[in-house]
């Protein structure tokens, strides 16, 4: 996936505004988006649209974000949801480690149950919503066979410093936040799973959205969150491969191995190494998924 797009989940009207958008993945929200009292809401509407799209029939991956697992709400968003086979579950304010294995449990459980595909639904981790999850990003590594995306947040964060603000006077991120989102790279690339951006909630400001966007990317970032569906679009061309990044990383990849005995080819008066290799497989990959 390139771009998520989040959806309140407590109305059809709300839910409906992703359906025509070009979003890789549609996130139907039963957390921070619903009010306490629309939770069950929230739940049977997230369900009837599952079912109404029956595995094999998605156009898009769909994702339902559930209530945090330091509270009572989590096995009734899992146990009414699981059964229409989200394509992953995410899994907000993580802490330990504990929680993904925690949660990979509670999945494997409710798929025997509701005849899902063992191993069907995979995660998406936000990692640094809180100081604790951030100290604990390592121990996504080996964690479950499901963990597929980490993401990163700094607004939940910042609350749960203390911090007034998470920008500097000139507009970046203070030292805290600069670091989070670092972590988060560090960690998807230590568990073996992909970079996922945080929102741009300033969802009239185009050009802010794809300074962000392409900034992510120059960083690592493989996919970004979004807040409004006229952000889809930006964030799916910022993290698309190109036609000449394509052609770069096949002749990037053609140099390597019409010589295999070699660890540096030059190419277009370039030395390249080994890492070169690396990341242009990893790109034409990529365009290959998009």
């Amino acid at each position: 996936m390139r771009s998520m797009l989040f959806l309140p989940a407590d109305s059809e009207k709300k839910i409906a505004k992703g359906e025509d958008t070009n979003a890789d993945g549609l996130i139907l929200d039963i957390e921070d988006s619903v009010a306490l009292t629309r939770k069950d809401e929230a739940r049977r509407l997230a369900r009837a649209y599952l079912d109404a799209r029956p595995l094999g029939s998605r156009k898009k991956k769909l994702l339902v974000r559930i209530n945090p697992l330091d509270g009572t709400m989590t096995l009734d968003d899992l146990a009414a949801v699981v059964g229409g086979a989200p394509d992953y579950v995410l899994l907000p304010k993580y802490r330990t480690r504990e929680d993904v294995v925690r949660l990979d449990h509670y999945l494997s459980a409710l798929e025997v149950r509701e005849g899902v595909p063992r191993g069907h639904i995979r995660i998406l981790v936000i990692g640094t919503e809180t100081g604790q999850g951030m100290l604990n990003l390592a121990g996504l590594t080996g964690a479950s066979p499901r963990l597929a995306y980490v993401s990163w947040g700094e607004f939940d964060l910042s609350a749960d410093v203390g911090a007034e603000t998470h920008l500097l006077p000139d507009g970046g991120w203070d030292d805290l936040f600069r670091t989070a989102r670092a972590l988060c790279l560090a960690a998807a690339a230590s568990a073996g799973i992909e970079p996922c951006n945080t929102v741009f909630t300033d969802y009239k400001d185009d050009a802010g959205l794809e300074q962000a966007a392409l900034g992510a990317r120059r960083a690592g970032f493989t996919c970004m969150m979004a807040i409004h569906p006229n952000q889809v679009d930006t964030i799916n061309r910022v993290f698309s491969v190109s036609e000449k990044e394509l052609d770069w990383a096949r002749r990037v990849v053609e140099a390597f191995e019409s010589n295999p005995d070699t660890g540096v080819v030059g190419l277009d008066g370039i030395m390249l190494d080994k890492p070169h290799y690396t990341q242009a497989k990893r790109l034409i990959a990529r365009a290959a998924a998009y």
